[in-house]
């Protein structure tokens, strides 16, 4: 007799990860949604995204104040602080401009228009603007930079000088190494079928950018502000500009370039 009891779901998710080309597929997919997002949505979506990148800076902060350990390992460990930032946008939800940079594989397959595309580019990027200066700014008046006699204020201005002391062509290239790795750790993320595997995922490509120095536009927008706030005189919204002027190139470029139209000639070009 053949077996005719129906096929019951497994109560446990798969540990088996998506293929690379159904990551391609997914993220296409994911990525008409978003160029389809109305502007509201869109925007409060992207205040969340600063405030979340800026949690994970100030706890880069903190993390690197009065650290102790040789140069790699310090940097390391910064980085796994860090990466609290883009476990919260890709858990929590929340529209990153870095990351939207894969929408170019929904706009390579001519599923959204041009102007759909560079319409959630520049409401994202001005919403996580407005969100990691907020944050920025709430941290400033909380207070808590001040502690332990004011040593993570003079962590936030050495970091918010050194950003705006990078010459333009380095923060440029650090800009598109950066977003390299971060739309690698949001292509991992989609190869996972559970949440701790999608924290695993990202922490590794995350601590690497920070380890390494790269630069992260969204990043930049709480760290420097958050080092004029400090009381750095000599950073300046002309440095401010300067320095996302380069880095959001460079994110572009890394990001839709160097991943997503990559992945979009290996698997969706057919």
């Amino acid at each position: 007799m053949p077996d005719t009891q129906p096929v019951r779901p497994s109560a446990f998710p798969s540990l088996d990860a998506y293929a690379p080309d159904e990551i391609a597929r997914r993220i296409e997919t994911i990525g008409v949604a978003k160029a389809r997002l109305s502007a509201i949505s869109t925007l409060m979506l992207g205040l969340l995204a600063g405030a979340f990148i800026s949690f994970g800076a100030m706890l880069y902060t903190l993390v690197m104040t009065g650290v102790d350990m040789a140069y790699g390992p310090e940097r390391l460990l910064g980085g796994v602080a860090f990466s609290l930032g883009l476990v919260l946008v890709v858990v929590a939800g929340a529209e990153l401009f870095t990351g939207n940079n894969l929408v170019v594989m929904a706009w390579a397959s001519r599923r959204v228009t041009t102007a759909q595309m560079l319409r959630n580019w520049l409401l994202v990027y001005l919403a996580n603007f407005v969100g990691a200066l907020g944050a920025a700014l709430l941290v400033h008046w909380s207070g808590v930079l001040e502690a332990n006699g004011g040593a993570s204020a003079h962590v936030a201005v050495a970091i918010g000088r050194a950003k705006v002391a990078l010459d333009p062509g380095q923060a440029f290239v650090r800009g598109v190494l950066c977003n390299a790795l971060v739309c690698l750790a949001v292509w991992l993320c989609m190869a996972a079928h559970d949440v701790a595997s999608k924290v695993l995922s990202i922490v590794l490509p995350i601590s690497g950018f920070v380890a390494l120095g790269f630069e992260h536009s969204i990043a930049n927008m709480y760290f420097i502000p958050a080092a004029m706030l400090a009381g750095a005189g000599d950073v300046t919204v002309a440095g401010l500009v300067g320095n996302l002027l380069p880095v959001t190139a460079g994110n572009i470029l890394g990001g839709s370039g160097f991943v997503a139209l990559v992945y979009w000639i290996i698997y969706r070009r057919g």
